[in-house]
């Protein structure tokens, strides 16, 4: 299972998760239609599927666009608001594209609707990976619009902090270095957070993204849970800032 990174709008990812041996794909959040059509087609993939984490447009405003142009697509999410949406899913519901397997996540607190997607694939010893949307993002959390602090905390703690720990995250936006920047006003004599936002202004400063980090990552740099942060907790803020720098173009990991 390859995942495409893909930079978009000033500061989204979009992704595709890709089958290698039957270059099947599955996007998750391709707000910018035209560009995830051109990788496919340039990569000579199938596309197959949409994952919408939420109804926002910069995350699911290219699903209407993509089924014009491929009416068989399925579009999941779990918000009746989505753009495009052919399949409601609920939580812990599980899909299947070939031997991409993936579990639906209910994280209310973005948005009412919110859903994350745990990614594995069948007889693979490669990590997973977890689609987070705007709930979980490398060293922050998103903003309760629809929300409280207890529903982000159970979502941080109970749902994606359980998961196992090699877990790679795909957050929905690039925010990594705002974020660290405020873990060190939380935990100044964090060093792995220290080492971590050198090591992202190096990614920034070489136009590459940050994503994705793992849940054991998270767990050492997370200043707002302290099951994933794993020390006690910090703050929960709704306003705090979390906006990073813009990433690259695209790219790709292999997981």
């Amino acid at each position: 299972m390859k995942v495409k990174v893909i930079s978009i709008l000033e500061d989204n990812y979009m992704y595709l998760v890709i089958e290698e041996q039957s270059k099947q794909a599955v996007a998750v959040d391709p707000a910018v239609p035209h560009r995830l059509l051109e990788i496919v087609k340039r990569e000579g993939l199938t596309l197959t599927a949409v994952l919408t984490t939420h109804h926002h447009w910069d995350h699911a405003r290219g699903n209407e666009a993509l089924l014009k142009e491929i009416p068989e697509l399925k579009v999941y999410g779990g918000d009746d608001r989505i753009g495009g949406l052919t399949d409601k899913v609920t939580n812990a519901q599980e899909l299947k594209f070939n031997s991409i397997n993936v579990r639906c996540l209910f994280t209310p607190c973005h948005t009412s609707g919110h859903m994350c997607y745990f990614v594995w694939e069948d007889e693979c010893t490669d990590a997973p990976a977890v689609f987070t949307g705007d709930t979980l993002f490398i060293a922050g959390c998103g903003r309760f619009l629809e929300g409280t602090a207890e529903q982000m905390y159970h979502n941080l703690t109970q749902v994606l902090g359980t998961l196992p720990q090699d877990t790679k995250v795909f957050c929905g936006h690039e925010y990594t270095i705002k974020n660290l920047k405020f873990a060190m006003l939380v935990e100044p004599e964090n060093e792995k957070v220290k080492e971590m936002l050198s090591w992202a202004r190096a990614r920034d400063d070489d136009d590459k993204p940050t994503v994705p980090s793992t849940l054991m990552e998270e767990f050492e740099v997370q200043p707002f849970s302290s099951p994933l942060g794993g020390r006690s907790t910090k703050v929960h803020r709704k306003d705090r800032p979390h906006r990073g720098a813009e990433g690259p173009e695209e790219g790709e990991g292999q997981i």
